[in-house]
Formats: C-alpha cells, structure tokens, sequence
C-alpha cells in the first residue's frame, strides 16, 4: 500500500471514530496554561471547530492530558468565552482540545455557529 493510501485510510478511521463533526473555522484563540509554575498565556488560531472541542495551532509543545483554559469568540458569539479544555490530540503544531466546561447555551450557540460552515473532515 503507497503512503498516501495508508494516510488515506487513517483518516478515514479517524472520521468514523468521532463523536461529532469538525467544521473549517477561523479566529484567534487564547490559550491559558495552567501549570505549576504559574498561569502562561499563548496565542493561538483556530483551525476547526465542533460542538465538543476546538482544533488550534499553537507554536508550542504541550503535553497529552493538559488541562487549559482557552478564550475565543466564537462565530455568532458577541462575547468572549473562556472554557476549560483537555489537550486530546497532537499532530505537529494542531493541537486538539475536549471542551471540559460547555454550558448547555454554549453548547446550542456552537451547534448553530457550525451549521453553515464548511466540513474540516
């Protein structure tokens, strides 16, 4: 099997394996590390979005398991959120975070933010 065929069929499990769907989104995030050495703040973009969890680059290493909190607007949000999230995913600079404090409005608001936009998977 060629290399592109093997990431081929990665993705595809990948896509059968999730709970909800990734959208294409873009806007700027704010990460908050919560680290014994004190509160660190990065920048960081949005790359896709689900009703569950958020996709960002980061310029930085962090580890599997990290717990953070991230400030964003989300599209259709006119005030900024700040949520607590677990790092589940790495892929060079993606990162992958699990929503860990959603309300239920922030819940309804992302559910409708990501009904027009486009599949990221």
């Amino acid at each position: 099997m060629t290399p592109q065929a093997v990431k081929a069929a990665k993705r595809a499990a990948e896509r059968r394996q999730r709970r909800y769907p990734r959208y294409r989104a873009e806007f700027p995030v704010t990460l908050n590390l919560l680290a014994s050495e004190g509160r660190q703040s990065l920048d960081a973009h949005c790359k896709d979005l689900s009703v569950a969890g958020i996709g960002v680059l980061i310029a930085e290493e962090l580890k599997l398991g990290e717990v953070v909190a991230l400030a964003f607007a989300p599209p259709g949000s006119s005030e900024p959120w700040e949520l607590r999230a677990v790092l589940r995913h790495r892929r060079g600079y993606h990162y992958g975070f699990e929503f860990l404090s959603l309300s239920e409005q922030q819940g309804e608001v992302l559910r409708k933010c990501v009904t027009g936009l486009e599949r990221a998977d």
